[in-house]
């Protein structure tokens, strides 16, 4: 994804917006995205330096970045930080958690053949993350009566797909967090929307799962990224591009009667 020039007719002019793991590749493309519309991002990692790296491609075509390492599983810090942004920038609009965690050992590997921590992991890690940062934006964001928190989740969690351990389970659950926070603060002005792509080849995460299935279906990792594109109907992957097109245009106010709802771009893998 080439770095984005300032839009003409930003949509997030004024907007504040908190992205988790920033340094990642969905979460950079998210800041990217945010920032040329307009958006002052705030930018989280582990990875101080990374995510100072982010900021600083952001600084370089006219954007506003703010770089902090917070570590998006511990409640406290994420609480925290989030009560900083609130102070210093009077609010935050948009919340966007991008983590990921390690794949081996979790996906490419049968149901009945995973261990119990490996299943969970997900839930324990990935999804509980989720939890942690969505919780902290409710909190702020039902007070000041406005805001958007984005979620990110690929076809599995949808379709029964085989092989992707508690991963599957974790997606899904993502999903219905995002419907039952709607639930609950929608009616306070803030919107909850997940986006479900397929699998984004740009990303070092999906390098790495298209390998490890291609390994346990005996085929080469181009071969099966030909096969996971065949069933949609483009013939192809989503890309980080359109992804973060549709985010900054999701966390707009031109979007403000989307909420409750999964925003499909798989492209046909599944169809609504």
């Amino acid at each position: 994804m080439s770095i984005p020039k300032m839009s003409d007719a930003p949509r997030l002019a004024g907007k504040r917006a908190i992205i988790y793991a920033a340094s990642g590749a969905i979460g950079k493309a998210i800041a990217l995205a945010f920032a040329s519309e307009g958006a002052k991002v705030f930018l989280t990692g582990r990875n101080l330096a990374k995510v100072r790296q982010v900021a600083e491609e952001i600084a370089a075509f006219g954007g506003d970045a703010q770089a902090a390492e917070v570590d998006a599983l511990d409640s406290q810090a994420v609480e925290h930080h989030f009560s900083t942004v609130v102070t210093s920038a009077g609010r935050v609009d948009i919340s966007f958690n991008a983590i990921s965690i390690p794949q081996e050992g979790i996906q490419s590997i049968a149901l009945a053949e995973l261990s119990v921590d490996s299943f969970m992991r997900p839930l324990t890690h990935y999804f509980q993350s989720q939890f942690i940062t969505t919780r902290s934006a409710a909190r702020h964001m039902v007070i000041q009566k406005s805001g958007v928190i984005l979620m990110h989740t690929p076809e599995p969690a949808r379709l029964g797909a085989p092989l992707v351990g508690g991963m599957g389970p974790a997606w899904a659950a993502i999903e219905g967090l995002s419907r039952a926070l709607s639930a609950e603060v929608a009616a306070h002005g803030v919107r909850a929307v997940c986006l479900r792509t397929t699998g984004i080849p740009e990303t070092g995460t999906i390098e790495l799962v298209f390998g490890l299935h291609a390994k346990a279906y005996g085929m080469t990792r181009e071969q099966f990224q030909a096969l996971m594109e065949s069933r949609t109907h483009r013939q192809r992957s989503t890309t980080l591009q359109e992804l973060a097109q549709v985010a900054a245009f999701v966390a707009s106010d031109q979007a403000a009667a989307m909420t409750g709802t999964v925003v499909n771009l798989t492209g046909g893998a599944i169809v609504d």
